[in-house]
């Protein structure tokens, strides 16, 4: 199944997104991001959160709508968009992907970076989108979806990471390692597709952006 969550970022615009939510199983909206949707037409299958933030308007109308509402105590462990990412795995999501989780504040942002490590999701297929980027987290292999040209970096997370062999770049790695605490990463380019990361110990979170689009 693929679901995809679309989250509160500020002055979301849907347009670069259409063709994912047309594809999408399933379409939950993260608290906020019920009024992104809502503003450009979109009816979610799930309305989750403390529910601070989405417009009246929004909210409104998806009750009398009858979608699914999943409301939470504002002092919640949880961020909304854990929270629906946990939806998403009960629904039985293989791919998730996570629209307007980047921008606004820097704590909420890193944060959802950080979701990417969660265990529920280490057998998905998981992406932050915010167009032209996409990063993704890798522990095994992974090939970049993208064009000659484009830039991707790789980022330790979670501690060093250790065995890393690319192909397809232009600063090659072959078993080498990238340290948690430096840039080595940064600002790559893919010279040959599809571009291959293979990680032996550790994991990366992959950062692709799309020179054109």
């Amino acid at each position: 199944m693929y679901v995809v969550i679309v989250a509160n970022a500020p002055g979301l615009d849907l347009s670069p997104y259409r063709h994912l939510l047309a594809a999408a199983d399933r379409v939950i909206a993260a608290d906020g991001g019920g009024t992104a949707l809502f503003a450009h037409g979109y009816t979610p299958y799930l309305l989750i959160g403390d529910l601070d933030s989405i417009a009246a308007e929004a909210l409104a109308a998806y009750q009398a709508q009858g979608v699914a509402i999943e409301r939470h105590r504002p002092d919640k462990d949880e961020t909304d968009l854990e929270l629906a990412l946990l939806a998403a795995v009960n629904l039985g999501a293989s791919r998730i992907d996570i629209i307007g989780a980047l921008g606004g504040r820097w704590d909420q942002s890193l944060a959802n970076v950080s979701l990417l490590g969660m265990a529920e999701l280490r057998e998905r297929q998981v992406r932050l989108i915010d167009h032209p980027q996409q990063i993704w987290l890798v522990r095994d292999e992974s090939f970049i979806p993208g064009a000659i040209g484009d830039t991707v970096s790789l980022l330790p997370f979670g501690g060093d990471a250790h065995g890393i062999t690319t192909e397809g770049l232009a600063y090659p790695l072959r078993n080498g390692s990238l340290l948690h605490d430096r840039a080595r990463g940064v600002s790559n380019v893919i010279t040959a597709t599809p571009a291959r990361v293979q990680v032996g110990d550790g994991a990366l979170l992959i950062v692709w952006t799309a020179r054109a689009l």
